[in-house]
């Protein structure tokens, strides 16, 4: 999974596409960072694989028909997220020009039907697997596309010099928000679906992903109940339970951020949570970042670091 970061754009070095250039100023004065595309493309795998409902979090649980209605949810995640006109003849208007959108599991093998001649399209990739995505514009011109027989609806695909050289890149390789699931080892993953209580499930959860953001789709997915995110609080929820291991668990909140922000732990943003068991400082821990709760000094536990009662994280 590559760092969080503003992902990289590259622009080909091909003639000059006046259109093309106006609808890329135009997505990346919106977008300049790739977060609107990001956010719709996490809300598209999350649509399709229902973990609130269904307890995938896999693509390769998904059905044929799903995979297959991908490429529209995208098309409508994009336009809610940057409100794009309807086109006339394709799926978006962008700055008045018309513009088709494609999306494909494989990078660059996006199906372009015959009525998209002429036309521009946004070509999107994305991997929730590999934890990044892609997304570029090109032309569709003869030069471009495979031979004219294409499949059975007249479709073709950009050919392999296309692939390398037409395609002017907004973002390559951005990073996805990451589904902690698919990284963790298969052992974990049976601990935490072990039992039939979705309470239970989230316990185990936070106990095995101490110092890793948790997102909110995770969390649904884990729960399976319809007040997912109420079973992390206290009173109860996973903080009450895991404060006697001496695990707290940050939130979005503003107190709880800054408790990361000094404790040295990535920092938790919207509808995220994260882990960690802590331990009162003690000269020992030398130098380790250490952060005030409840009156006394507390670092980030070491394996050797004996078991406490966590304190109480800051009121929200």
């Amino acid at each position: 999974m590559p760092e969080s970061q503003p992902p990289s754009r590259a622009v080909d070095d091909g003639a000059f596409d006046p259109q093309l250039e106006a609808v890329r100023d135009a997505i990346l004065a919106e977008d300049p960072l790739g977060e609107k595309f990001g956010f719709a493309l996490r809300r598209t795998f999350d649509m399709l694989l229902d973990g609130q409902h269904t307890g995938r979090f896999r693509w390769e649980d998904l059905h044929k028909t799903e995979k297959t209605h991908a490429g529209t949810l995208v098309e409508i995640n994009l336009q809610r997220a940057f409100e794009f006109a309807d086109g006339e003849k394709m799926d978006y208007s962008i700055a008045g020009i018309e513009v088709d959108c494609k999306y494909s599991q494989d990078l660059g093998r996006w199906m372009i039907p015959p009525e998209a001649m002429g036309h521009l399209c946004l070509g999107v990739w994305a991997s929730d697997r590999a934890g990044t995505w892609s997304a570029g514009l090109f032309r569709v011109v003869e030069d471009v596309l495979t031979k004219k027989e294409g499949n059975r609806d007249g479709k073709r695909t950009l050919t392999k010099a296309a692939r390398e050289n037409a395609v002017h890149w907004l973002f390559k390789d951005a990073a996805l928000q990451d589904n902690i699931l698919l990284r963790l080892p298969q052992e974990d993953i049976d601990a935490i679906f072990a039992s039939r209580y979705g309470t239970q499930r989230l316990h185990e959860l936070f106990r095995r992903t101490q110092g890793r953001i948790v997102s909110r789709s995770v969390v649904a997915t884990v729960a399976q109940q319809e007040d997912y995110m109420k079973r992390i609080r206290y009173n109860g929820g996973s903080r009450s339970v895991l404060q006697w291991d001496g695990i707290v668990i940050l939130g979005q909140y503003g107190s709880h951020q800054a408790v990361a922000a000094k404790l040295g732990l990535p920092v938790p943003g919207a509808g995220e949570s994260l882990s960690v068991r802590l331990a009162p400082w003690t000269p020992e821990h030398g130098n380790a970042p250490w952060v005030e709760l409840e009156g006394c000094e507390w670092v980030v536990a070491r394996d050797t670091d004996p078991k406490v009662v966590a304190p109480l994280l800051p009121e929200l």
